[in-house]
This record gives structure tokens, C-alpha cells and sequence, in this order.
């Protein structure tokens, strides 16, 4: 069953929305979770984004308790997000609440949620970081690279990238010391076009197999 709660922040009030997990078949005996990955979403929508939802349906049956997070801004009613430095202030002032379950705590996110988390991982004790679709540039301006911000997570990370994404296709990327999965076809959204030979449903499950095999490899 989810769980709602909303924080306060020095950006305003935030919300999240658990799903705790339990290990594989012993769930229903009650066995408690070992990490909690806390994601957030993007500046161009919510919570309901098809990966965070696809993860916070596949996880927790394999031990793992998802956190997904609505931004202060995104609570308020507000359609366009803020400046960075007010997206990570709403983020640390809600770190509190992820972490005090007593688990390691995975921090991810989607675009501009990938970005926060990378930013901020570190400082807040995260354990690793998950960027999904992470903008590597703005669309059509590879010159203005935000590769800084993935290279210097200080942690453990994990992109997934659509192999389509005009924010940075995976070849786009530099070499460092994270891991990458493509969701071959997929777009900034990982939505598929109609000719692509996968559909939702299996991009969706590449994207749960890698990013659980990737957190059991933390373990």
C-alpha cells in the first residue's frame, strides 16, 4: 500500500510517496527492505513519469523500498520549475525523512531530478546515485555540456539513458567511472516510436532488470 507524506522544506512543502519493499518471496512475512531508493522527477512533469512508476512497481519485491518525491514547487501547483539552487534546497530539506528509516539511501532522479542528485548525493551520505535520463546538454546544444555534474557525483552511479534521447544519446557520453544502460529507441521520456521493434512493456522491464541489478551489486 503507499504511503503519503509531505515534509517541510525551506523551498516549501514537498511530498513523497512510499512504497516499501521486502525481500523477493518473504514480503508477505513482513521481512524488512535493506535500501530505500528516493527519486525524483523532472521539470517537465511529476511523479506519474513511466520509469519512476515502473520502478516503484518492480523493487520492492526485490527488497527494495522506492521514495518517489514531488518537489515543493510541483506540490504548489506551480508549471515551471525553479533555479537549481532552489530544487536542491527542497531536496535537502526533505533528506531527513528518506533517511530515517535507517537504510542505506540511494539517491536518483529523472533529467533535472538526475541532476539534483548528482549534485548532492555525496554531501547528504547517499550510498549511489541513479540518473535516469540525465541531460547531458539542451537539445541541439552539445557545447554546453553538464557532464560536470555526472562525473562528479563522488559515487557509485547509474545512468539510463534512451538510445534517442536529444538531451544525450548514450554515444554522447563521456567515459568515467558510472554505468550505463540504454533503452534502445527510447526518447527523454523513454517513450518508443511506433516502428521500434520492443514496446513499452520491455523497455520498461530492461529498465527494472538493470537498475535492480545494478543496486543488488551495492549490496
Amino acid at each position: 500500500m503507499t504511503q503519503y507524506e509531505t515534509v517541510s522544506t525551506e523551498a516549501g512543502d514537498a511530498r513523497i510517496a512510499w512504497y516499501e519493499g521486502a525481500e523477493g518471496p518473504e514480503r508477505a512475512t513482513g521481512t524488512k527492505p535493506w535500501a530505500v531508493l528516493a527519486l525524483g522527477h523532472g521539470a517537465g512533469g511529476g511523479i506519474e513519469a513511466r520509469d519512476l512508476q515502473a520502478l516503484a512497481a518492480a523493487l520492492p519485491a526485490r527488497g527494495v523500498t522506492v521514495a518517489l518525491v514531488e518537489q515543493p514547487w510541483r506540490v504548489a501547483g506551480k508549471k515551471v520549475a525553479p533555479a537549481p539552487k532552489t530544487l536542491d534546497t527542497g531536496w535537502r530539506g526533505l533528506w531527513p525523512a528518506l533517511a530515517r528509516p535507517g537504510l542505506p539511501v540511494i539517491a536518483g532522479g529523472r533529467s533535472a531530478g538526475a541532476r539534483v542528485a548528482c549534485r548532492t548525493g555525496r554531501d547528504l551520505g547517499a550510498l549511489a546515485v541513479l540518473a535516469l535520463s540525465f541531460p547531458l546538454h539542451p537539445p541541439g546544444r552539445p557545447e554546453r555540456s553538464r557532464a560536470d555534474e555526472l562525473l562528479g557525483s563522488g559515487l557509485p552511479t547509474l545512468v539510463v539513458q534512451g538510445g534517442n534521447d536529444p538531451f544525450g544519446r548514450p554515444a554522447e557520453f563521456p567515459e568515467g567511472p558510472y554505468r550505463l544502460v540504454e533503452i534502445p529507441y527510447g526518447d527523454h521520456g523513454l517513450a518508443l516510436p511506433k516502428r521500434a521493434p520492443l514496446g513499452p512493456d520491455e523497455a520498461m522491464a530492461l529498465l527494472a532488470d538493470g537498475v535492480a541489478e545494478w543496486i543488488l551489486s551495492l549490496r
